[in-house]
């Protein structure tokens, strides 16, 4: 008795974990940039003191979308997984309403901050400027 009901209760759950593994959709690295933002730790004497802190910058197509995201690393020498520095990148990402969540390689996931989101076509078809020819 207690072999079929733990049988039924795997059986109810099976669903319920194909359904989170659906919530992951393919997307394509674009770019990274490396970027440094300014905080100001405090004021001495009407003068700012500030800490250059870095974050990286990517963008992302998803579909007919591309996402320009935030990440903000625990510490300043912490870095992307290699497998993205490739362009193109595929990557497994999961969209939630202000972030998307990249998976790494070993199955974690890395929190960006969606800060601007763009249609394909309209990135396709700006014109590259003279000093880029």
């Amino acid at each position: 008795m207690k072999y079929c009901l733990l049988l039924l209760l795997a059986a109810i759950a099976m669903p319920a974990v194909q359904a989170a593994e659906r919530l992951y959709q393919s997307g394509k690295i674009l770019e990274i940039q490396q970027k440094t933002k300014t905080r100001v730790l405090y004021y001495q004497v009407d003068t700012p003191v500030t800490k250059a802190e870095p974050y990286f910058e990517v963008s992302l197509q998803v579909r007919d979308t591309v996402y320009v995201a935030d990440y903000s690393p625990r510490h300043p020498d912490e870095t992307l997984p290699d497998e993205w520095n490739v362009p193109q990148a595929e990557v497994r990402l999961r969209l939630d309403k202000h972030y998307i969540f990249l998976r790494r390689p070993a199955g974690t996931e890395l929190q960006f901050v969606i800060t601007k989101r763009v249609a394909a076509l309209a990135v396709q078809k700006i014109p590259a400027s003279p000093s880029q020819k």
